[in-house]
């Protein structure tokens, strides 16, 4: 792999479309090797806008301006890093070979469509799910509730973000509310959902697995430590890493992570989330770039779910060694993140070792950073996170300017 000067006619240009917190330290892992950055996202002053060579503003789901960017800026590597993209445009730019797009066109397009991803986990590649069905109208969906999914239960929109609330159908007056919400959040994308069992689990966990290449050319499947959660709804507001599992729950979760990696092809991380009770694993999810529970790796692993990723797409070695135990917990805001003052930072950095990612997030609200701490075991390491989160205070800045 030859890597240019940035800014140069010799750089190495790499798009990162979604510029979020994701965003931003994807942008300070790629530069790091020297790679020119090219940020985009649907707002401005985005986190990865701030730190990137080039900022962009489009709407990523309207083909024409996401085709003509490309063609603007020429990057040799694509990287998607959210939902609202509009794949079928990467399609046809990997297919004319104007970029490489991470990991795959096809990869992004099946795990960003439920339907698509849950029809090939469950039965094409035959991996356990949870009881699901499909509708595409309010009738249906009870009608499909009634002839298998069962209470309680979850609805999705088949693309999109998914409720923030997540609430669980437990019967049916529960039901016209979350098709209606569903449709709220598909903002006219799609007309269809997905219904699926709520499973009784013990844990959730992030499989943070890696596709890259090996010295001899090979492409190796390598697994980082299963990451916990909790969620806040439906997004990680706290993880941690190693989460302990069963030697057999473990296996299926590796073996089930290569089957459908291997499937998906392509380079890079890919963080698989899995419901978990006892021996027994479901899958869930697949995010085919670094994902949010994964923050804890910034300080649990020599080389970071960001280093991961860059390292992978470049050809580069890898590994997924673990440092020791850590926690994440994210700071958020029920403002808006424009004009906001953060205060306590001195008391959360007492805290033993703990330490402080602020985004610069600007114009939405929830996550604006997070404290990561280490500990002598999990429940140390959460301790700390949660008390060093405690400290900050979030305001709103009163000042005129």
């Amino acid at each position: 792999m030859k890597i240019g000067t940035p800014l140069t006619q010799s750089a190495t240009k790499i798009m990162l479309l979604g510029s979020d917190e994701l965003g931003k330290e994807m942008t300070i892992a790629l530069q790091r090797l020297g790679i020119e950055v090219i940020a985009v996202d649907h707002y401005p002053n985005a986190a990865a806008h701030q730190v990137a060579h080039h900022a962009h503003v489009i709407d990523m789901t309207e083909a024409q301006a996401l085709r003509q960017l490309i063609e603007q800026e020429q990057p040799l590597i694509i990287v998607p890093l959210s939902e609202a993209i509009a794949t079928e445009t990467l399609v046809e730019i990997e297919q004319a070979e104007q970029a490489r797009i991470i990991p795959t066109a096809r990869a992004l397009s099946i795990a960003l469509n439920r339907q698509s991803l849950r029809q090939l986990a469950a039965e094409e590649l035959d991996l356990p799910t949870a009881r699901y069905a499909f509708a595409q109208s309010y009738n249906e969906l009870q009608m499909q509730i009634n002839r298998g999914v069962g209470y309680p239960c979850i609805v999705k929109p088949i693309t999109g973000p998914s409720n923030p609330q997540q609430p669980i159908i437990n019967g049916p007056e529960d039901v016209k509310a979350a098709w209606e919400q569903a449709m709220i959040l598909s903002a006219d994308t799609c007309q269809s959902v997905i219904v699926e069992e709520w499973i009784q689990f013990d844990y959730e966990i992030t499989l943070l697995t890696v596709r890259a290449n090996t010295a001899w050319g090979e492409i190796e499947t390598l697994f980082c430590e299963p990451i916990g959660y909790l969620k806040k709804p439906d997004h990680a507001f706290e993880s941690w890493q190693p989460q302990r599992m069963t030697p057999t729950s473990l296996h299926y979760a590796h073996k089930m992570a290569k089957t459908l990696t291997d499937n998906l092809g392509g380079l890079g991380v890919f963080g698989i989330q899995y419901f978990v009770k006892g021996d027994k694993v479901w899958f869930n999810d697949v995010s085919p770039y670094p994902h949010y529970s994964g923050m804890v790796s910034l300080i649990t692993q020599p080389q970071n779910q960001f280093e991961l990723h860059t390292r992978a797409l470049l050809g580069l070695p890898v590994s997924t060694a673990l440092r020791g135990p850590g926690a994440c917990k994210v700071i958020e805001s029920d403002n808006e993140a424009n004009n906001l003052v953060f205060e306590g930072i001195e008391e959360a950095l007492q805290v033993p070792t703990t330490n402080l990612r602020l985004f610069g997030q600007t114009g939405v609200k929830s996550h604006q950073g997070v404290i990561l701490a280490t500990g002598q075991n999990i429940q140390e390491a959460k301790e700390r996170a949660n008390l060093g989160a405690r400290k900050i205070l979030i305001q709103k800045n009163q000042r005129q300017s």
